[in-house]
């Protein structure tokens, strides 16, 4: 009996749908349809794991991500595996769908106890993460990039490099380097 790994099917689908993509690119309308339909399947199946209550906006999100790689196709770097970068895309999408929604929840949470909203404050937080921002376009793009994805949006090692060109050690190395640079501008801000 033979039997295909997922690690194998993950393959097929990175060449059939990069082959696809590739020859959209190159000016073939049919293949870009067929990508676009192909990975309609895929992000839906993807998007309906993460969103099993939120069923009806898997739509609406595929929609939004299908857009944002059809706008960004320029960005893809033929040597980079199409799924890593389809990936990103829809990462971002995602996180960007979790936001919306809970700024419009959070619009309708009512306020009840009157002296319950100088209870605490967020403007030291709000304050650090400003200050952490400026303190970040500061370093130099080998350094801020790995720090922004891996450190605080939370992307892989691997993701990281495959999204910005580096390569896995330079993104370790941009990791703990920035952070060192940081660390010494905290100090220096004090």
């Amino acid at each position: 009996m033979n039997r295909t790994t997922g690690s194998e099917l993950a393959r097929g689908t990175e060449e059939r749908l990069r082959a696809l993509f590739v020859r959209g690119l190159d000016g073939d309308t049919a293949a870009y349809q067929a990508f676009l339909a192909d990975l309609s399947a895929h992000l839906r199946g993807f998007l309906r794991k993460r969103l099993f209550a939120l069923q009806d906006d898997v739509e609406d999100l595929v929609q939004e991500i299908l857009l944002a790689v059809h706008n960004g196709r320029a960005t893809y770097r033929r040597d980079q595996p199409l799924t890593a970068w389809v990936h990103a895309i829809a990462r971002y999408k995602l996180t960007d769908f979790f936001r919306a929604r809970a700024r419009r929840e959070a619009l309708q949470i009512p306020l009840d106890e009157e002296l319950e909203i100088f209870a605490t404050s967020d403007t030291e937080a709000a304050d650090a993460s400003r200050d952490l921002s400026k303190l970040l376009e500061q370093l130099p793009d080998r350094q801020r990039l790995p720090i922004l994805h891996v450190k605080l949006q939370g992307l892989s090692v691997t993701e990281t490099a495959k999204l910005t060109g580096l390569s896995e050690s330079a993104v370790k190395i941009g990791v703990h380097r920035g952070l060192k640079a940081l660390a010494i501008m905290f100090q220096n801000a004090s």
